[in-house]
């Protein structure tokens, strides 16, 4: 059994639950607390009970969700394809990997289906060289083999690889261009979140304005090192957060899919012809027509 006891969370239980205990997703709480599993102060509790300070809650032991690295035939935007990589273009609302609150229906089970993965990343993340959130879409490469894999790997290690995204974000940027070099860790008040804490990991995020609207910017970001949420974290920090967001950004925002940062551009050297290959993958549809609808409405304001 697991005991917490509130201090600075609030809100409703379900929430709180997946604050306190990462690995467990909000709609496994609520179904934890919807199975009696989930007492506060000694009672059964209701998902949508707020917490208070000093509410002691206890989670009984429930058999965790399996995990699945069954193939599914799941269709891919595959960019490109050889031998030892694959370029896909993922589209926003899928995640990556299996995990405990992501149990299938993920980029891993599509993958498997479809080509062999290198073994190196771990059980539940094979062939997976690096990771975008759930709710961003665009470009992943992914190894079949563990040659390839290493040699991919230490290119990001190396900062050699060339991640490029595109971003609108709420506000108008002043600058042209710029750099946010600022550490990045886990969230102290939050441990779903990520945040710029002084013993973080060491996280630059370049950015360049591309077009501006009347209350939002389009931004270019290339990414020097690959931290948790980096443009997301970073974007915030700078006081422009990405439009959609639903952990970094306002409540008031453009609705889509999430938020709006796509993986656009991707470069890498090939583990085995060592040739620069470059790809590039097109806004989703959401995207292009959000921006059409503010250029739109910037024409008319003028």
């Amino acid at each position: 059994m697991k005991k917490y006891i509130i201090s600075d969370q609030n809100g409703r239980l379900d929430k709180v639950i997946s604050e306190l205990d990462p690995s467990v997703s909000r709609s496994r709480a609520k179904n934890l607390i919807d199975d009696g599993h989930v007492h506060v102060n000694g009672e059964a509790a209701k998902p949508k009970y707020k917490v208070k300070p000093n509410d002691q809650v206890e989670i009984e032991d429930a058999k965790p969700q399996p995990i699945s690295l069954e193939p599914e035939n799941i269709p891919l935007d595959i960019v490109y394809e050889d031998d030892d990589v694959i370029v896909v273009n993922k589209p926003q609302g899928m995640v990556v990997h299996p995990s405990p609150g992501h149990p299938d229906h993920t980029l891993v089970n599509a993958l498997l289906y479809h080509s062999p993965l290198s073994t190196i990343n771990g059980e539940y993340r094979p062939g997976i060289v690096h990771r975008i959130d759930k709710d961003t879409s665009g470009l992943l490469m992914v190894a079949k083999n563990d040659a390839a894999h290493k040699f991919l790997s230490q290119q990001l290690k190396e900062q050699k690889s060339l991640r490029k995204y595109v971003a609108l974000v709420h506000g108008r940027i002043s600058e042209d261009s710029g750099v946010v070099n600022a550490p990045i860790g886990r969230s102290p008040k939050d441990r779903k979140k990520q945040a710029i804490v002084p013993d973080g990991r060491h996280a630059v995020t370049h950015f360049e304005v591309l077009e501006r609207f009347a209350d939002y910017t389009l931004v270019a970001c290339r990414l020097e090192t690959g931290r948790t949420h980096q443009i997301r974290v970073h974007m915030k920090y700078i006081g422009h957060p990405i439009v959609g967001d639903p952990l970094y950004g306002p409540r008031k925002t453009i609705a889509g899919n999430g938020q709006f940062l796509h993986a656009q551009e991707l470069g890498f050297e090939h583990p085995k012809t060592h040739e620069l290959m470059i790809f590039s993958a097109p806004l989703p549809e959401i995207f292009e027509r959000t921006l059409n609808n503010l250029r739109l409405n910037n024409a008319l304001g003028s």
